[in-house]
């Protein structure tokens, strides 16, 4: 089923809630929505898991104020949903976006009811370079980005859908993610995409210490694979899965491995670290 639920005066935000078990909170990334993940949904109700998909501010159909496009306002806003619901022990999980800000809700709200952390192809800690980091695109390229975005965003989603996938998509296919988008806001799209320049979660990775799970496709034109190894090695217990055939759509270029993968880290104890310790969940 879905709902809203008032994450501020004004600010409605949709949640999809499908199955019961231990709540598993995706966060989607960047323009789409909840959808984005529906060929997981059965798999992860059969499998005794409860999906809780988050529509983000601007996307979907939560409601699409002005402003609120940071990653500090986004983890509010999940940090409301997740009072609202009482959810004890949940996964958190983001796509590109989405795990950027997985990771700023954690480092803003406390690990403690976190039972383990799920990224996948995130857009972190960076999504653009700076002198001391030089992995992803340079702002000026996320800058001429923005620039598409605000002439033709239906002709940004056509190029988007290009980069995204790896494996040849039909159609319709390629017609419903570009639909998928444009459910975002316009001024939603450009906001998140200023977060997304400026945005730098580096700080942050060592803090973490929940058994973390890192999926990325090594064919990933829109966040490199160099991002997971980073993320690997900064975070302490994180382990990466590679999608060898994947771009940024791993979820839909392996769709196999991928919810067989998933369903092995929701239902393990922990992961094993790069010291093939086992780290185990809370």
């Amino acid at each position: 089923m879905g709902y809203y639920i008032q994450v501020e005066k004004g600010v409605k935000i949709y949640v999809e809630d499908i199955g019961s078990g231990q709540p598993v909170v995706l966060l989607h990334g960047w323009p789409l929505n909840s959808k984005f993940y529906e060929y997981q949904v059965s798999d992860l109700a059969s499998n005794g898991f409860r999906f809780i998909g988050i529509n983000l501010r601007g996307y979907g159909n939560s409601d699409k104020p002005w402003s609120g496009y940071d990653y500090d306002t986004a983890a509010s806003d999940i940090k409301a949903v997740v009072d609202h619901l009482g959810l004890k022990k949940f996964v958190l999980g983001g796509h590109s976006m989405g795990g950027a800000i997985a990771i700023r809700y954690l480092t803003k709200y406390g690990q403690e009811n976190v039972d383990k952390l799920w990224l996948m192809a995130p857009a972190a800690p960076l999504f653009t370079q700076r002198e001391d980091f030089k992995i992803g695109m340079k702002p000026i390229e996320m800058d001429a980005l923005i620039k598409v975005i605000k002439m033709d965003r239906p002709a940004f989603l056509a190029q988007l859908s290009n980069m995204f996938f790896k494996q040849k998509k039909s159609p319709q296919f390629t017609h419903w993610f570009e639909q998928v988008g444009l459910r975002a806001g316009a001024h939603s799209t450009i906001n998140s995409g200023i977060a997304l320049r400026d945005e730098d979660l580096r700080d942050e990775l060592s803090t973490l210490t929940v058994p973390t799970a890192i999926f990325h496709g090594k064919k990933d034109k829109i966040c490199s694979y160099k991002l997971g190894e980073y993320l690997e090695k900064e975070i302490p217990n994180s382990v990466l899965v590679p999608f060898k055939h994947s771009g940024h759509g791993l979820i839909r270029d392996e769709p196999e491995k991928f919810n067989t993968e998933m369903i092995r880290f929701l239902k393990s104890s922990g992961v094993k670290s790069r010291k093939n310790q086992q780290v185990t969940g809370r």
